[in-house]
């Protein structure tokens, strides 16, 4: 199961260029790696490198409202705006392992999600790391579950 831009434009409502229906394979914060198929999320002020992104494959952004986009952006090109972007991870992330946890089919195909900016996870204490993120979210879920009760 990919993710795909009308799962963005749920989440995210402001948004501008195309609006075809995208089924993204890679989902990173990198430019410089290759994201086929990609949405490119420039975490740590990295505003400046979408056209290395765009020319390694991405397809689509999710952006910081407010934030200019750089004059290259060509103007079909999906953005979608979000107030904070590490916040914009958290509920994409979290979106996504909902539709896994619904999933019945185990082979599947699945986006690829490739974060490495250890500076924002240094300053936050948290990871971005898909695997463990899914552990984090089943633990809150199983403590949640268990204080209803």
């Amino acid at each position: 199961m990919y993710l795909t831009s009308n799962d963005l434009a749920i989440l995210f409502p402001e948004k501008q260029g195309i609006e075809d229906y995208i089924l993204f394979h890679t989902v990173s914060d990198q430019a410089n790696v290759l994201q086929s198929k990609g949405l490119f999320i420039p975490l740590n002020n990295q505003e400046d490198k979408l056209i290395e992104a765009i020319a390694n494959g991405a397809v689509a952004a999710i952006w910081e409202e407010g934030k200019s986009l750089p004059p290259y952006t060509p103007n079909h090109f999906p953005v979608f705006f979000t107030l904070d972007l590490a916040e914009a991870v958290k509920q994409l992330l979290q979106l996504y392992l909902d539709y896994l946890n619904g999933e019945k089919n185990h082979n599947m195909d699945i986006t690829n999600f490739k974060f490495s900016n250890k500076k924002l996870l240094n300053k936050n204490n948290e990871t971005y790391d898909i695997a463990v993120m899914v552990n984090q979210i089943a633990d809150s879920k199983r403590n949640n579950s268990e204080r209803r009760g």
